[in-house]
């Protein structure tokens, strides 16, 4: 018997023994060169998907963002009726005082108001040509659709407003509309505006509505402030 370790006897007679290092062993039918450029192409995607969405959110928290400030902004009104309003007297006569009283009810009955005013502005250059404004302070979530609403109850009281349309709002923001419709005294302009805090409506006799529009423009100034 040999002394020798076993490790270092000679190999005997039988098959070459595999070299497992020249070829790596394959255990799919893939192609190896294709792989690395699958999963970057999956990586990519996967990339372009969150910032499709992560832009998508910032868009939605943007507008959310702005709608929330304008809320914030709007929401705190204070309604004013001073004596003198863009070249218009305040009219405290018994007759201009009932006047506005059934306006300011009438309208305080279709919409739940924190506070409420109805008031008679006469023109100096012409009697005929009298303004009354009415209208208050509320929470109002969606203005534009509120106003549309109010100006399709006028319609039910006083006759069918037609030509409604959108007129320039001024500083105050919000929603601005004037409209034509018919009276006693023939047709006149009816204009109203609304925001996350008010909603006024006045109406115009012996005015375009254009004219209408400017003029209410110019009370709405003066009359509506913000705390």
């Amino acid at each position: 018997m040999s002394d020798a370790h076993l490790t270092q006897r000679p190999s005997v007679d039988g098959p070459e023994p595999i070299d497992l290092t020249d070829e790596p062993i394959q255990l799919s039918n893939r192609d190896p060169e294709k792989v690395p450029q699958r999963r970057a192409t999956r990586s990519r995607r996967r990339r372009v998907a969150w910032a499709a969405a992560a832009a998508v959110g910032l868009a939605g928290a943007a507008v959310l963002g702005t709608a929330g400030w304008r809320v914030a902004q709007q929401k705190d009104a204070d309604l004013a009726t001073p004596d003198r309003v863009a070249g218009l007297v305040r009219d405290d006569s018994d007759r201009a005082r009932s006047t506005s009283d059934y306006l300011r009810s009438g309208f305080a009955a279709d919409i739940d108001l924190d506070s409420s005013f109805g008031t008679v502005y006469r023109d100096p250059a012409d009697d005929k040509r009298s303004v009354l404004v009415f209208g208050g302070t509320t929470l109002l979530w969606q203005p534009e659709r509120d106003l549309d609403s109010l100006f399709g109850l006028l319609t039910d009281e006083a006759g069918k407003v037609t030509g409604l349309r959108e007129v320039p709002a001024g500083r105050l923001g919000g929603v601005m509309k004037c409209g034509t419709t018919s009276g006693d005294g023939g047709d006149f302009a009816v204009c109203g505006w609304a925001d996350h805090g008010s909603v006024v409506m006045g109406m115009f006799p012996g005015r375009s509505i254009d004219d209408a529009g400017g003029l209410f423009r110019a009370m709405r100034a003066e009359i509506q402030t913000r705390g």
